[in-house]
């Protein structure tokens, strides 16, 4: 089997000139990429008290479901603003052009209970902010952040510095 990052497509001036987009739709189409890829951030959760995994919307959904599967966790969808339909709490957030609003159901944490997010990349660390906010507003507590892939040249893991933060793959620019 090839190591996570073979599995990995980097493609070159995407979505701008100057950067470097990296593909996990190629990890994802293998199915030694898919099983590596939940094997290593599983691997980050070995010997972790925890109760709940919670993943955004739509990756972290990718990588938190098998996980929470794996080891008989409930699973807690993190949802664009609009998408769930029971009673929520919401989040606004900034993006590069604008904002953007993440939600969960009320109840879908319980006071005490300990939390950890998946999804498959921090850059800016933006939306993980906000979602560690609505964990925290519900009376959860975030004992680790989990990530396939981090921009280390964007500094998103500064701005979670508060937090227990792991990833998989770590490239240095943007």
């Amino acid at each position: 089997m090839k190591k996570l990052e073979e599995y990995v497509r980097s493609i070159p001036d995407f979505p701008e000139p100057g950067i470097i987009f990296r593909d996990i739709t190629s990890v994802l189409q293998d199915p030694d990429g898919l099983r590596l890829s939940v094997d290593s951030i599983q691997s980050m959760l070995e010997g972790l008290d925890f109760d709940v995994v919670v993943g955004p919307e739509s990756r972290g959904f990718i990588f938190g479901m098998p996980i929470a599967y794996n080891l008989h966790k409930s699973f807690v969808p993190v949802r664009k603003k609009g998408k769930l339909p029971c009673e929520t709490i919401s989040m606004e957030y900034d993006l590069e052009y604008g904002s953007a609003v993440i939600e969960m159901h009320k109840d879908a944490i319980k006071p005490g209970q300990k939390v950890v997010i998946i999804d498959d990349l921090i850059a800016t660390g933006g939306t993980m902010e906000a979602i560690i906010k609505l964990v925290e507003e519900l009376g959860g507590e975030v004992v680790k952040i989990c990530f396939l892939m981090e921009l280390a040249g964007l500094k998103g893991r500064e701005r979670l510095s508060g937090y227990h933060v792991d990833s998989a793959l770590v490239y240095e620019g943007k």
